[in-house]
C-alpha cells in the first residue's frame, strides 16, 4: 500500500510542488499572481529557494488569458531556464480546449518537460461546464508521454477516478513508481475532509507517490497531514490565494516556506529537484 505507517515518516523526503499560476483566476482574485513569463520565472526561483523542487505551469497570454500556444509555453519554459536552477517543469494537460491543442505543448516545447499532467476524470465546472476527460484521452496522453519520456502525473478529482487510474497502471500505459495528485476541495474534487485523505491514499495502487492538493482554506490543513503521512504536497497562488483567513498571499515562494518549515518541524527531509527526480523515477 502507498501507506505503510510511521516506519521512514524521518527519512522519506517530502517533495513540495508549487502552482504559480492556474488558468482560472487572475491579478483581480490576488495582485501577486504571476502570469507573464519574467514575472513566473522570478516567483519560480524564488519557490526553488524556498524549498520547492517541481513546479506545475499554465501558460498566460499577453492579456494574462489562459492559454495552450505553444510559443508561450515555450517562452515560459526559458525564462525558467534563465532564472532557475534545476526545478522540474511540469505542463498542465487541462482546460476546455480541443484534446490535441492541450498535448501539443507537452510535445513541441525544448527541451520537453519532465512531467505533465492528465486528468483522468471528468470535472464540473461553474453551473453548466463539464470538463469530458475520458478513457480514450487518457490512453493517448500516456501513450505519447511514454514516447517522449515525460512522467504523467494522474489527477485524481474524486475516488471514482481510481477505476481510471487502475487501467492505466493494469494495461502498462504508466510506469512505477505512478505519480498522483488527489485533489480535496474543487466542485468536483473529493470532499475536504481527513477521512478522505486517508481513505484515496488506501486505494491507491502499490508502487504510487502522491501529493495532496488542496484548494482555498483546505490547502494548509490537508497538505500538513498529508505529511505525516508519508506524503508529497502542492501549494500555490493555482490553489489558494490566501496565505490565512483575511490575508491575500504575498507569493507563492511565501506558501512554499511555510511549507517548508511545517515539514522541517514534523520531521519530514525537504526533497531537493535532485531528491524528486530519484523519487519519481525521472
Amino acid at each position: 500500500m502507498p501507506y505503510e505507517g510511521f516506519e521512514d515518516h524521518f527519512t522519506k523526503k517530502v517533495i513540495i510542488s508549487v502552482a504559480t499560476t492556474g488558468g482560472l483566476h487572475g491579478k483581480e482574485a490576488n495582485q501577486n499572481l504571476p502570469t507573464q513569463p519574467q514575472e513566473v520565472a522570478a516567483d519560480v526561483a524564488a519557490c526553488e529557494s524556498a524549498g520547492a523542487s517541481i513546479v506545475h505551469l499554465h501558460a498566460r497570454d499577453e492579456a494574462d488569458r489562459d492559454t495552450k500556444s505553444v510559443r508561450r509555453f515555450q517562452m515560459l519554459r526559458d525564462a525558467i531556464e534563465e532564472k532557475c536552477d534545476n526545478i522540474i517543469i511540469n505542463f498542465t494537460t487541462g482546460g476546455a480546449y480541443p484534446r490535441e491543442e492541450r498535448l501539443r505543448p507537452v510535445l513541441e516545447v525544448e527541451p520537453r518537460p519532465e512531467v505533465a499532467t492528465i486528468d483522468i476524470g471528468p470535472v464540473n465546472f461553474g453551473q453548466d461546464t463539464v470538463r469530458e476527460y475520458c478513457r480514450a484521452q487518457n490512453e493517448e496522453f500516456a501513450e505519447k508521454m511514454a514516447e517522449v519520456g515525460v512522467k504523467p502525473e494522474l489527477e485524481v478529482f474524486s475516488p471514482g477516478h481510481l477505476t481510471e487510474f487502475n487501467h492505466l497502471v493494469e494495461h502498462d500505459y504508466v510506469e512505477e513508481p505512478y505519480w498522483a495528485s488527489l485533489i480535496f476541495g474543487m466542485q468536483t474534487g473529493t470532499l475536504p475532509r481527513p477521512r478522505n485523505l486517508i481513505n484515496l491514499v488506501d486505494n491507491l495502487p502499490d508502487g504510487t507517490e502522491w501529493q495532496c492538493v488542496a484548494v482555498g482554506k483546505y490547502q494548509l490543513p490537508l497538505t500538513t497531514i498529508a505529511m505525516t503521512l508519508g506524503g508529497h504536497i502542492r501549494v500555490g497562488l493555482e490553489d489558494n490565494v490566501y496565505f490565512r483567513q483575511g490575508e491575500l498571499a504575498e507569493s507563492n515562494a511565501q506558501l512554499v516556506r511555510r511549507s517548508a518549515t511545517i515539514a522541517e518541524e514534523l520531521g519530514r527531509p525537504i526533497a531537493s529537484p535532485a531528491d524528486a527526480r530519484e523519487i519519481l523515477g525521472l
